[in-house]
């Protein structure tokens, strides 16, 4: 049985039994089954899943992270004690072998959290940046999907991505017109610049054939040749 205790600035919230017979979700969403009301946590942030007896906390992708014992995490097997750090609300995991009783709840629910140094609070402040610091920055990534003809995943981590129907092109697509190179995206302080670069058949955006260049925005759709691709920017957390 695990109870989690949820507080806002060290005040008591709310406390959750739970006895690990499905999943347990976490986020601003009503629909959660901790409900944390605070526009810096994501519709649905964060999920505990109870494996063979034991508990895994995994972030489902939210804008501001997850953190546990100070630490961001994509998931982290979770111990008695733990915490949990969503926003600036935190989650206080407690273990018990039983059921625990109404007096131990509403011990934990009256007990004052002993916060660590400054430099948990600046951790905690961290949460809301868009830029993160030094310790933990969040840059957005584009990434090229496959929707047809492939269904491969592209990181665009190159400051030029080359595309094309050579085997020497980092994506390499089909097509009786299409160019040796095609086109290229190049990563630019302004986004991802699509660029078209050789060949009959022109690549397009959205329907629009690019002649020149075009700056991609996120869920754009790319069509060269005979191949459709989506492209999206996703967030990587680097320390």
């Amino acid at each position: 049985m695990a109870v989690l205790t949820l507080r806002f600035e060290n005040e008591y919230v709310s406390s959750h039994l739970f006895k690990g017979t499905s999943s347990l979700t976490i986020g601003r969403n009503k629909n959660n089954d901790v409900v944390i009301e605070n526009l810096g946590v994501s519709g649905h942030h964060a999920k505990i899943d109870c494996l063979s007896g034991r508990f895994l906390v995994t972030d489902l992708q939210s804008k501001n992270g997850t953190f546990v014992n100070n630490q961001l995490v994509a998931s982290r097997w979770l111990e008695h004690g733990d915490t949990i750090t969503i926003g600036k609300h935190v989650i206080h995991f407690d273990l018990y072998e039983d059921d625990p009783s109404p007096g131990q709840v509403a011990e934990m629910s009256e007990k004052t959290m002993v916060l660590d140094t400054d430099q948990y609070q600046a951790l905690l402040a961290t949460s809301y940046k868009e830029d993160r610091t030094e310790e933990v920055k969040k840059e957005m990534v584009g990434v090229l999907s496959i929707v047809s003809g492939g269904g491969r995943e592209y990181r665009l981590t190159k400051k030029m991505t080359n595309i094309g129907k050579a085997p020497f092109n980092d994506i390499v697509v089909g097509g009786l017109f299409v160019g040796k190179i095609s086109a290229t995206i190049s990563q630019r302080p302004s986004g991802y610049h699509l660029s078209y670069v050789s060949g009959w058949s022109k690549p397009k955006v959205n329907g629009k054939t690019v002649t020149q260049s075009s700056v991609l925005d996120d869920l754009d759709i790319i069509q060269i040749g005979s191949t459709k691709m989506r492209f999206a920017l996703k967030p990587v957390y680097r320390k």
